[in-house]
């Protein structure tokens, strides 16, 4: 094993590639994982050992050094769990494990960013001699938190330490959802890797057309769009404000698509595996209020928020003054998680003043259902709902795109100053505005019907001949947009 593990990293030294999920190496990667994993029959340890060996050469291949911090990270994580259990004082080792990974963080993502902060505040800017000039490991932010909640929860005694070290590695490693999520909790991912997995035909066609439908999202809708987005956003000034709107809106679908097409990516190859990972986006465009929009984006790391930190600091169930204290510590925190730049913190306190009035008076939790569930179309009153939230999203956006405050305030300004000038929408995109629009409406159209299912291509035409055209008709795209342009996935920088 160790002779295999040596000759994997001598490999990737002289291999400068990168396994994105839209790259021809993952298409020839993910076959032949799938077809030594499952000819390795119901032996549990063997497939963890072969789970180990290709999640740490899929995540080796970006840079092999990023596997000794992953190691780490999940060697340091593992010993924690025993000694909490053993320990008379767990309390300890709890922080230690939790300061180390953070220190570990913070270095690789945060170091330079506040070096720099403080240059720019008290030397004019210069901080060459402070500045680290680190590269930041593909993933880190989400591997180590999800590290760090097994941790916690052998603390809190939610989940008993375990002994088999290749099975923990498999959990904090599994590369599905390895550098972008969604973020698992030891409690549900764990045990799948301690127990036997069998072949499932059916999960894997639906990890196959749930995979299908995440690779739409990201390289026909999200592509598109970016290419659309771009030029407009690199050069505001050239534009009206129709065009800057309308680049806003399009960024705005252009995450989602992104995002939760690699989730939908994700969690679909891990049915490949016999693997169920948590649900992490769920229509959140179609949320009636901000606070319902935050119950269905990026659902993994909302509650990791909400059980880890929120809810310990008091949650709710403190006064007014605390609660509006609660609220802004888990979005600015959830701002900065997302990025070194002062832009993700005020995304984040933008975020918590609009979602703070519903949290105080007590409406927070007032759209726990599915918009128009058992209906075909929305109420005119659900229809605006979901226009104004998306509204406000998209304002959110701009600040999430831009790469500064300045330039995003820059951004808004242009695109209110603008309105009297009128005009139709205008763009030096290479794509055509059709080709964006009909990939934008057959998204939005396909989940909106798929709306109350387990993922947003769950539910197919019964006509077997209509069933496969619409896999040719997918296919045929992502084929066609794949040989335009390969385009890294947005969260990968996180």
């Amino acid at each position: 094993m160790h002779l295999f593990f040596s000759s994997i990293i001598v490999f990737l030294y002289f291999c400068k590639l990168n396994m994105m999920f839209n790259s021809i190496e993952f298409l020839i990667f993910l076959p032949i994982t799938f077809i030594v994993y499952w000819l390795l029959g119901r032996h549990t340890r063997w497939q963890n050992a072969f789970v180990v060996a290709a999640s740490y050469l899929f995540y080796g291949w970006w840079d092999w050094r990023f596997l000794i911090l992953i190691a780490v990270t999940t060697l340091c994580s593992y010993a924690s769990g025993i000694a909490i259990a053993q320990s008379k004082t767990p309390k300890r080792f709890l922080w230690a494990n939790i300061v180390f990974n953070l220190l570990i963080l913070c270095t690789f993502k945060y170091y330079d960013f506040f070096a720099q902060s403080f240059a720019d505040l008290f030397l004019n800017g210069k901080a060459d001699g402070l500045l680290l000039h680190l590269i930041l490991p593909v993933g880190i932010s989400f591997y180590t938190f999800q590290a760090l909640s097994y941790s916690i929860d052998v603390y809190r005694g939610t989940i008993t330490p375990t002994r088999d070290l290749v099975a923990f590695v498999a959990y904090v490693g599994f590369f599905p959802q390895l550098v972008a999520g969604p973020i698992e909790r030891a409690t549900s991912l764990l045990p799948q890797f301690e127990q036997s997995r069998h072949f499932d035909y059916r999960q894997c066609v639906d990890g196959l057309r749930q995979m299908l439908w995440g690779f739409f999202k990201k390289m026909v809708v999200a592509d598109s769009c970016a290419l659309y987005v771009d030029p407009i956003f690199a050069h505001p000034d050239w534009f009206n404000s129709a065009s800057l709107l309308l680049a806003a809106a399009l960024f705005t679908i252009q995450i989602y698509g992104d995002f939760s097409g690699y989730s939908d990516i994700a969690i679909g190859c891990a049915k490949l595996f016999g693997i169920t990972l948590r649900r992490n986006f769920n229509v959140p465009y179609f949320s009636r209020d901000i606070a319902e929009f935050w119950r269905r984006w990026h659902i993994s790391l909302t509650t990791w928020f909400r059980d880890y930190i929120y809810i310990p600091l008091g949650g709710s169930r403190v006064p007014k003054a605390r609660i509006v204290l609660n609220t802004f510590v888990i979005f600015l925190v959830s701002g900065l998680w997302h990025g070194a730049n002062w832009t993700f913190v005020a995304w984040g306190a933008y975020h918590a003043l609009l979602f703070l009035p519903l949290i105080l008076l007590g409406k927070n939790r007032r759209y726990t259902d599915t918009v128009a569930a058992g209906r075909a179309l929305p109420s005119l009153r659900e229809l605006g709902q979901m226009l104004l939230t998306f509204l406000l999203a998209v304002m959110g956006w701009i600040l999430f795109r831009a790469d500064s405050i300045e330039q995003a305030f820059h951004y808004y300004g242009l695109m209110f100053g603008k309105l009297s000038e009128g005009g139709a929408p205008t763009t030096t995109s290479p794509i055509d505005a059709w080709v964006v629009a009909v990939a934008v409406l057959l998204m939005t159209v396909v989940e909106w019907l798929n709306r109350e299912q387990p993922h947003e291509f769950s539910r197919q035409p019964r006509l077997r001949a209509i069933r496969w055209a619409t896999y040719v008709v997918l296919i045929f795209l992502i084929g066609a947009f794949m040989v335009t342009k390969e385009m890294p996935f947005i969260y990968f920088q996180f």
